[in-house]
């Protein structure tokens, strides 16, 4: 039995979220995203309804990313972007279970939350 760690954000729009990251794995080859990374997440805002939030990582921001940088992202680095812009959605969506079930990270939103984090 694997055991979740279940965290708590507090979003810009009022609501206080619960998730856990449930994992990680390439984009299905027939995904608009792909090839990217998939890192998916089960939240809830209101603990009796749990639904799956999916961020992509395209390849294409991380090559971006490195070539501007002159080295490649860690594991850890992937997975904090994927996070920031999980907080991202909390903060500006008002209802992330409609809006925010599957969401990208561009070149720019890379780089500004990886910016944020102080990593270059």
């Amino acid at each position: 039995m694997t055991v979740r760690r279940l965290k708590t954000y507090a979003g810009a729009q009022g609501y206080v979220y619960q998730y856990y990251f449930v994992g990680k794995r390439a984009a299905l080859e027939n995904d608009p995203e792909a090839p990217a990374t998939e890192f998916v997440f089960d939240v809830t805002s209101d603990r009796k309804l749990t639904y799956a939030v999916s961020i992509f990582l395209p390849h294409r921001a991380t090559r971006d990313w490195s070539q501007a940088h002159g080295r490649p992202l860690n594991d850890a680095e992937h997975y904090a972007a994927a996070k920031l812009r999980l907080f991202r959605a909390f903060d500006e969506l008002e209802n992330v279970k409609t809006e925010g079930r599957r969401l990208s990270i561009d070149a720019a939103l890379l780089e500004e939350a990886l910016a944020s984090l102080g990593v270059d």
